[in-house]
């Protein structure tokens, strides 16, 4: 591994092409200097054009050239397949190849986890990788997986998650002892689906897990746990809504300041406060999440990722190969695994 960590980001993926990827990357810059190098991976004249605009040129930035590019409405594996030149696949493979510690994309998330799957594999005893997403609240935070990797789950790939996010939780997040909830309908033991009733035992069992029990949705915004279980379909629409109520928050929030006079005289003084809001319930403030489990370090971000997006990607990407998270990851399922044995 380099001295500081090596970031790839597809500069093609997502809805606004690379100047945002630019912005962001000269954002991330300014911020973090010396600490990561970027290489970007797309349609190298769109790329320099882009550095040129925003007076980028001088960064340590290496431009990739790749031909080919995976759209949004793509078929996901098919694509990653057919496309080995896009710059998706030209990304995993410098990746794979150890040219880059870890790879970014905003674009096509089902082809980005085909890809990292088919073409890095899995860290040794882990069934399925996760996505995992990070959601605000007054506890400091919450770490919600699976949020869109797998629709259909077995119950012992949930416990997996739970180790893989109580990891990621700990040394990302700072949480020492991580409290894990499998998300359900209720706290009760009576209360779920096939699914959860098959896995509360299993999470009982498990060693290395702060395990609390069954938690509801609205745990997630209270902070009950730092780490949330569920499977890709549930979680995906919880983060989904999640997002959009965030919005909703904020411009509301704007609308009703501006079509009040003294609510806009209050909102002057009120400025830092509401600043520290919009930027706490802003989803690109985290930037990515992480697709833990695969053998290698693996984000995906926003088909709407703006430059902000970028520049917190490249912020979480940096800090997790910097504490080797996959390293505790392979630590934590192997002693698992031996538990159980």
């Amino acid at each position: 591994m380099a001295s500081v960590p090596r970031i790839g980001i597809d500069a093609m993926g997502g809805d606004h092409g690379p100047a945002v990827v630019v912005e962001g990357v000269a954002m991330a810059f300014r911020e973090m200097p010396d600490r990561f190098t970027v290489t970007l991976i797309g349609d190298e004249g769109e790329i320099r054009s882009a550095l040129h605009r925003h007076a980028a040129e001088q960064l340590p930035v290496e431009v990739v050239h790749a031909t080919e590019r995976i759209d949004m409405a793509e078929k996901a594996a098919a694509a990653v397949r057919r496309k080995t030149a896009s710059s998706l696949g030209v990304m995993t493979q410098m990746h794979k190849e150890g040219k880059l510690d870890a790879i970014f994309s905003a674009g096509n998330t089902g082809a980005m986890v085909a890809a990292a799957t088919l073409g890095l594999g899995r860290l040794e005893g882990v069934a399925r990788a996760a996505l995992a997403a990070f959601f605000p609240n007054p506890k400091g935070g919450s770490v919600v997986l699976d949020v869109g990797a797998n629709a259909q789950c077995k119950a012992p790939w949930l416990v997996q998650f739970a180790h893989m996010g109580s990891v990621y939780a700990r040394h990302l997040f700072g949480r020492e002892n991580p409290r894990v909830g499998l998300l359900s309908i209720g706290e009760e033991d009576t209360k779920g689906n096939d699914l959860v009733f098959e896995t509360l035992p299993l999470m009982r069992r498990a060693s290395h897990l702060e395990f609390i029990g069954n938690v509801e949705g609205r745990d997630v915004f209270k902070g009950t746990c730092d780490v949330v279980v569920t499977d890709g379909f549930t979680g995906n629409v919880v983060l989904k809504t999640a997002e959009s109520a965030a919005t909703l928050i904020v411009t509301q929030m704007r609308r009703y300041v501006r079509s009040d006079p003294m609510a806009m005289f209050g909102a002057v003084f009120m400025r830092g406060a509401l600043g520290r809001l919009r930027s706490e319930l802003d989803w690109e403030e985290h930037g990515a999440a992480p697709l833990l489990g695969v053998d290698g370090v693996c984000f995906v971000g926003h088909g709407s990722s703006r430059a902000r997006a970028f520049r917190s990607a490249i912020r979480t990407m940096t800090t997790f190969v910097e504490r080797r998270v996959n390293d505790h990851i392979r630590e934590e399922i192997e002693a698992d695994r031996d538990t159980a044995a």
